[in-house]
C-alpha cells in the first residue's frame, strides 16, 4: 500500500509538469507580439519619414502626425501586452516548476519579475493590463471626435475613472524585495 500511494503521489507531483505548455505558449506568443509589434515600429518609422516632406499640406502633415500618434499608442499597447504574456510566462515556471536560478544570482534583475504566489502573479499581471487599458483609452482618445459638450464631460469622466484606477492600484501595491533578491552595497 505504501508503494502505490508513493507512486501516485510521485505521479500528482509531476503533473505539475503540464504547466510547461502554458509557460512556452505564453512565451511563444511573447516572442510573436514582441516581433509584430517592432515590424510595426520599424515601418511607422519609415512611414514617418515623410513628415518632413515640403509638398505636404497643413492637413496632410496633421493627419500624418495624429496618426502616427494613434500608431505609437498602439505599439505601446502592444510592447505592454507582449510584456504581459512573459511575466505570465516567468511566473508561472516559477511558481510551479522552479525558481530561475539565473534570476537569483542577477542582483540588477526586476522586482516586477520576482512572484511569490499566485496573488503575486495575479497583483503584477492587473497591474499591466491596467496600463494596457490606459494606453487603450488614450489611443482612442486621440481618435476621438467631440460633438457637443457632453462628449467632452464623458471624456473628463473617462479621464476621471483612468486616474482613480491608477491611483488605486498605485496605493494598494505594497512592493518589498526579500532580502535574497535585494542589492548590497
Amino acid at each position: 500500500m505504501k508503494n502505490i500511494e508513493y507512486l501516485f503521489e510521485k505521479f500528482l507531483w509531476n503533473s505539475r509538469l503540464i504547466v510547461l505548455t502554458a509557460v512556452l505558449a505564453s512565451l511563444a506568443a511573447s516572442l510573436a507580439l514582441f516581433y509584430m509589434t517592432s515590424v510595426d515600429v520599424f515601418y511607422l518609422i519609415q512611414h514617418v519619414t515623410h513628415y518632413g516632406d515640403a509638398s505636404l499640406t497643413t492637413d496632410a502633415r496633421e493627419t500624418l502626425r495624429a496618426e502616427t500618434v494613434a500608431h505609437v499608442v498602439a505599439a505601446v499597447d502592444g510592447y505592454l501586452l507582449a510584456t504581459v504574456m512573459l511575466i505570465f510566462a516567468l511566473g508561472l515556471y516559477e511558481l510551479f516548476i522552479s525558481k530561475i536560478d539565473a534570476a537569483a544570482g542577477d542582483h540588477a534583475s526586476s522586482r516586477v519579475l520576482f512572484i511569490r504566489n499566485l496573488d503575486d502573479l495575479k497583483d503584477r499581471l492587473a497591474k499591466v493590463v491596467l496600463m494596457i487599458l490606459v494606453v487603450t483609452f488614450f489611443e482612442r482618445s486621440v481618435r476621438m471626435d467631440f460633438t457637443g459638450p457632453l462628449d467632452l464631460l464623458y471624456f473628463a469622466i473617462g479621464i476621471m475613472l483612468v486616474s482613480l484606477a491608477l491611483y488605486f492600484a498605485h496605493k494598494g501595491s505594497g512592493t518589498h524585495l526579500p532580502e535574497s533578491r535585494t542589492e548590497s552595497h
